[in-house]
């Protein structure tokens, strides 16, 4: 007869034992709330950015306005559509007398008080709707008017108690409120907040990028490519590896006082242009490239290589037909960071003098510029209410810009991206 099989022995679960287990789901208990809250308080502070900003921003994209009816018929000016096409209509128009034309329906529609605080150069309004139809010339047309910066203090509530009340009382006859203002997404800087726009500077920090993508992208993928696929294990790699991982952690304005040294000395007539702000920007990025370029290169299988060298492929060919392409998602990740910098940067562009004023938008890459961080810096120490308006509400345009870039970036890391 074979013996009976032993029972099995369950181990002894001590009053040690059962507290040790206690403390330790205690313990997991707190990490996961801990986690948990840090998530929500993110959540919550980002959320109290993003309300702050709309709410400060909502005045920004408004603008205070004064109606005002002209009728053409009986003033006197001519437009001939072929002189309209040209550059110098508006220019004809003062000439006919068109902002006494205004001045006159002004005084007559808001009285002498009301008419002296229209803005001065809101005949323009008026020249821009003549020239985009010169039929308007024909017939009586009601326009919103910018008022000037002071009336639209009192309309908020601030300033002199004469201007609010003749805030107040052009409001209670129905001739001055808060319209959405089309022109701040296509006027450029102005020393007035009801003139100024977000346009010149909006356009300057897009070529500034397409200036900076341009340079930092081949080359640092082409320098990922060298580093890790081709370059010889020695000294002098190790010492460049170590130079590219310092200069990504140096701070924005040393490579902002490189630009005002070499890059400005090489053209000085460039000065506060998107091709010097590009190139700054790009010595900038460049090493965030590299780096993030070095690590998807090594996150390919070797078994690829080795595969495509089985079939016959020339290591040129291995490099760009087969490792390129599977490290492509990962090298747009580190472009999306490094460009998502750079867009937000201001001290590198100050030393090269991309703060001046520009009243009118670049013509191109070599045309004097702003960007939308320094516009921001420059509005955000004007004391005019106007202008704090205006800055939260380039913030927003620049989040928006930033959003279409990363959202531009995703989506081509995500068409490009290879599974094995």
């Amino acid at each position: 007869m074979t013996d009976a099989a032993e029972p099995t022995r369950t181990p002894t679960r001590t009053a040690a034992f059962e507290k040790r287990l206690q403390q330790r789901y205690a313990a997991e208990k707190r990490f996961k709330a801990l986690g948990l809250g840090a998530v929500l308080f993110s959540v919550g502070v980002l959320l109290f950015l993003l309300v702050t900003m709309t709410i400060n921003g909502i005045g920004g994209f408004q603008r205070t306005e004064l109606t005002v009816p002209i009728d053409f018929s009986q003033s006197g000016i001519a437009a001939d559509p072929v002189m309209m096409e040209q550059a110098g209509a508006a220019n004809s128009l003062k000439a006919q007398g068109l902002p006494a034309v205004v001045e006159f329906y002004a005084v007559k529609a808001l009285g002498e008080a009301g008419a002296e605080e229209l803005s001065a150069t809101a005949w323009r309004d008026v020249a821009d709707a003549v020239i985009a139809d010169p039929q308007t010339l024909s017939s009586e047309v009601t326009f919103n008017l910018p008022a000037s910066a002071d009336l639209a203090a009192g309309y908020s509530g601030e300033g002199s108690p004469e201007l609010q009340a003749l805030a107040a009382d052009l409001a209670d006859k129905g001739v001055l409120e808060k319209n959405f203002d089309t022109g701040f997404l296509q006027r450029a800087d102005a020393t007035d907040p009801q003139a100024a726009g977000i346009w010149g500077a909006l356009k300057g920090s897009i070529l500034t990028m397409i200036v900076t993508l341009l340079l930092a992208f081949p080359i640092g993928v082409l320098a990922a490519l060298y580093l890790e696929e081709y370059a010889p294990k020695n000294r002098w790699t190790d010492v460049i590896e170590v130079s590219i991982n310092n200069l990504a952690a140096v701070p924005s304005i040393i490579f902002g006082l490189l630009g005002l040294a070499v890059f400005l000395w090489i053209f000085p007539s460039y000065r506060s242009a998107p091709l010097i702000g590009g190139m700054t920007l790009a010595l900038m990025t460049m090493p965030v490239i590299v780096i993030s370029g070095r690590n998807a290169i090594k996150a390919v299988p070797p078994s690829i290589r080795d595969g495509a060298l089985a079939i016959g492929a020339s290591p040129v060919q291995v490099v760009f037909h087969h490792v390129l392409p599977l490290a492509l998602p990962g090298i747009l990740t580190g472009t999306i960071i490094g460009m998502a910098r750079a867009l937000g940067e201001t001290a590198p562009l100050l030393m090269i003098g991309m703060r001046a004023f520009v009243a009118t938008p670049p013509d191109g890459f070599t045309s004097p510029a702003t960007v939308l961080p320094v516009q921001i810096f420059l509005w955000s120490d004007e004391i005019d209410r106007g202008f704090v308006e205006r800055t939260s509400a380039a913030i927003i345009v620049l989040l928006l810009f930033l959003l279409v870039m990363n959202g531009l970036a995703i989506y081509l890391r995500n068409k490009f991206e290879k599974k094995w």
